[in-house]
């Protein structure tokens, strides 16, 4: 069957300077609705993998409607007219499959995994979604309770709070798309009316403001067919308003000290500006991330903890902890959260820090080192790419922000190629005290000597 027009088709292989490199096979199409639609065969099981992408994420929500992006990511788990609550778990479940759904800064996405006798009903229960949903007030109040007890859970009764994703941003960045709560205020989510979750649908649900992809044992034209069949009589609508994410430049380093009613240590969150995506700066910016943060062999862990025992554990990189170093699509930071043995004080944890990114940014990754965090990322990457359901979440992404499926082809090479001198000249440039933010978190009590300045 040949393919019909409006299509788009990358390529399967193609020769590297690295040697043969493995180029995910992809094929695709935009509706006359304006849905994308990117598929991609994988015959090495009779399973299949969907992500349904929308352009809607914690810093697109609208001003006043703080946590509405995950809270109605909840609310298309509450059924339709046609498929009431339920419905949806038991087609997917049914069919041997299982289902999830998750919100981040620049998408909220829905992802299936089933056996591939399951496409036609899991593709028509998305649509059936995608079309209209059941507004009943009693699904909205009941979903608010289930995001604020998340809230509860998560934050509020946990020590330490998420303070590193949460409060870290808000003092970071100075817009509010990328400054304020994700999570959600209780008064903006008790203020939540059916009319807010009904407008948020008709602006942000719409076909041509998401990107569904699949991956599995099908053959590719047959799948774009089933795509259009389910999904191509749902009416297009308004386009959703443009979000300015543009970040003034930070000039001065900013710090600010916290209590913690739960935390029985405390414990420094260190957030420095990064490029922006798609830049070759922003991959360096990811190699760089890893070499500090990736695990107990990183930089920063083997000197803070395991030579000067200045800390008691080390996590973060780029987009920590909400996404990965090529998933997002505005301002982002990198992120590093330190807890510190009971007694420490900031100087004296942040003295120390800054002697392990000096290192870095004054003699740079030796061969050895750099090479082992590349081929991590690498196989990491591939590692996504392999499991049809997480390989249909990172192309749908990658459609949504860029249009082109082929740019996850691209991230190995592209992380293979960073050199130990462009680490060198990131770090002089970036991870500097005028372009970073600082909070550290202490145990309830005296509060520790901290200027906060924004």
């Amino acid at each position: 069957m040949r393919l019909t027009a409006g299509l788009f088709c990358w390529g399967i292989w193609s020769a590297a300077a690295f040697g043969q490199t493995w180029k995910v096979p992809v094929a695709g199409k935009t509706l006359p609705n304006g849905l994308r639609v990117v598929v991609s065969e994988d015959h090495s099981a009779p399973t299949f993998g969907i992500c349904v992408s929308y352009g809607i994420g914690f810093r697109l929500e609208p001003e006043g409607r703080t946590g509405f992006a995950h809270l109605f990511e909840h609310m298309m788990f509450e059924g339709t007219p046609v498929a009431p609550k339920g419905t949806l778990d038991k087609v997917i479940e049914g069919g041997g499959g299982n289902n999830n759904g998750d919100t981040r800064y620049d998408f909220t996405e829905y992802i299936e995994t089933a056996p591939v006798s399951a496409l036609d009903p899991i593709l028509w229960i998305e649509a059936d979604r995608m079309k209209t949903l059941d507004f009943a007030p009693a699904n909205l109040e009941n979903q608010r309770k289930v995001v604020e007890e998340e809230v509860r859970v998560n934050v509020l009764n946990q020590p330490y709070g998420l303070f590193f994703a949460i409060d870290l941003p808000g003092k970071a960045f100075d817009t509010y798309p990328n400054a304020h709560n994700f999570y959600g205020e209780f008064k903006d989510l008790d203020a939540a009316k059916i009319g807010d979750v009904e407008k948020f649908y008709e602006q942000y649900y719409s076909p041509n403001n998401a990107v569904v992809a699949l991956v599995g044992d099908f053959n590719a034209e047959e799948a774009l067919a089933k795509a259009e069949k389910y999904f191509g009589a749902i009416a297009a609508r308004p386009a959703p308003p443009k979000v300015k994410l543009d970040e003034a430049p930070q000039t001065a380093e900013r710090r600010a000290t916290e209590q913690d009613k739960l935390a029985n240590i405390p414990a420094l969150a260190v957030g420095y500006r990064m490029p922006a995506r798609g830049t070759r700066e922003a991959v360096v910016a990811a190699v760089t991330g890893d070499l500090l943060h990736n695990g107990q062999a990183s930089r920063l862990y083997q000197y803070l903890v395991k030579e000067k025992q200045r800390a008691v554990s080390v996590d973060g990189g780029v987009n920590w902890p909400l996404g990965n170093a090529f998933e997002f699509n505005g301002p982002t930071l990198m992120t590093s959260f330190v807890v510190a043995p009971a007694g420490s004080t900031e100087e004296s944890l942040l003295t120390a820090y800054d002697a392990a990114v000096a290192d870095l940014t004054e003699k740079g990754p030796n061969a050895a080192e750099l090479e082992r965090v590349k081929t991590k990322m690498r196989s990491d990457w591939y590692g996504q790419l392999e499991i049809p359901i997480t390989r249909a979440s990172v192309l749908a992404h990658a459609v949504l922000f860029d249009g082109n499926a082929d740019v996850v082809s691209a991230v190995p090479e592209q992380i293979a190629t960073v050199t130990a001198e462009e680490v060198k000249k990131f770090a002089a440039k970036y991870l500097v005290k005028k372009n970073r933010t600082l909070i550290w978190r202490v145990p309830a009590g005296p509060v520790q000597a901290g200027k906060e300045s924004k």
